[in-house]
């Protein structure tokens, strides 16, 4: 499978390298990174979709005004999903799985651009976003008009044998056995990462399960004071984001797994992983 790393949306907020730990400005740089997989048999598979067409062009209510306005959301149309696969040579019709994270505005907004797709995610996220959009974060994480358009939905339950001592969900329906479904609970009720087998070891995009890359790869948590805050708002279940956080670090040190990892929104991961340089 060849993988490709995009970045579906910038986000740029006020603070610098509070955010991003490298910024020399006033305002840092955050991005949506998806994955797009090349399947031999399932055709193109996307992981997260960033922010889409609509949200480009008609942003609200499709999002929040408070988050637009905290995180300064600069929403660029050649960013969009569907725009890069296009660049590929690829069509919306060629994208026929979508594997979600979770369906934060900043993770689902590109869905309705691949109507024909069947969009996969845990139960528990789905049922969260219909019946828990409650309080200031609950309200404006979860934006309905991203997602009134899908047609297709498949729902897990975590089964089947652990991945590294984590529960997984294996044999997706109509995806390859080489991705699994990671359930990764505390940022919000149904959080997942992604692990695909590249055929030479294990990437695992782990979403918003952590956000700076120096919360992985290393025995002792680094993170900026913006990230830090960002995450504790965002949190639903503290204990057991702190926990899969600090179990998604000890694989990342294991040398026998021969596991990479990336999340969704640090800028020095997705630049070293589009120049394939160790991360």
């Amino acid at each position: 499978m060849r993988i490709h790393h995009l970045n579906c949306g910038t986000d740029c907020p006020f603070g610098g390298a509070v955010f991003d730990g490298r910024s020399k400005g006033p305002f840092g740089r955050l991005v949506c990174h998806c994955l797009l997989i090349e399947t031999d048999n399932s055709g193109l598979v996307l992981v997260d979709t960033g922010y889409g067409l609509k949200d480009v062009r008609d942003p609200f209510p499709r999002l929040s005004r408070p988050f637009a306005a905290m995180l300064n959301i600069r929403l660029r149309e050649q960013e969009t999903a569907i725009r890069q696969i296009e660049a590929l040579g690829y069509s919306a019709r060629d994208v026929r799985h979508i594997l979600i994270t979770h369906l934060d505005f900043d993770h689902a907004g590109g869905l309705e651009d691949f109507p024909e797709a069947r969009v996969h995610l845990m139960g528990a996220e789905l049922e969260a976003f219909h019946n828990r959009r409650h309080g200031f974060t609950g309200k404006n994480r979860y934006r309905p008009m991203q997602v009134d358009e899908v047609r297709e939905w498949r729902t897990y339950d975590p089964q089947g044998e652990p991945w590294f001592g984590f529960q997984a969900v294996r044999q997706m329906e109509g995806l390859p056995p080489e991705i699994l479904l990671i359930p990764l609970k505390g940022h919000t009720w149904g959080h997942a990462g992604v692990a695909v087998d590249t055929g030479s070891g294990w990437l695992m995009h782990a979403g918003d399960a952590y956000f700076y890359r120096g919360e992985v790869r290393s025995p002792e948590r680094r993170c900026t004071p913006g990230l830090r805050a960002y995450q504790t708002m965002m949190e639903v279940d503290r204990a057991s984001r702190l926990q899969n956080q600090q179990r998604l670090r000890e694989l990342s040190i294991d040398p026998t797994a021969g596991v990479k990892m990336v999340c969704a929104h640090d800028v020095v991961e997705l630049e070293a992983a589009q120049a394939g340089r160790p991360l």
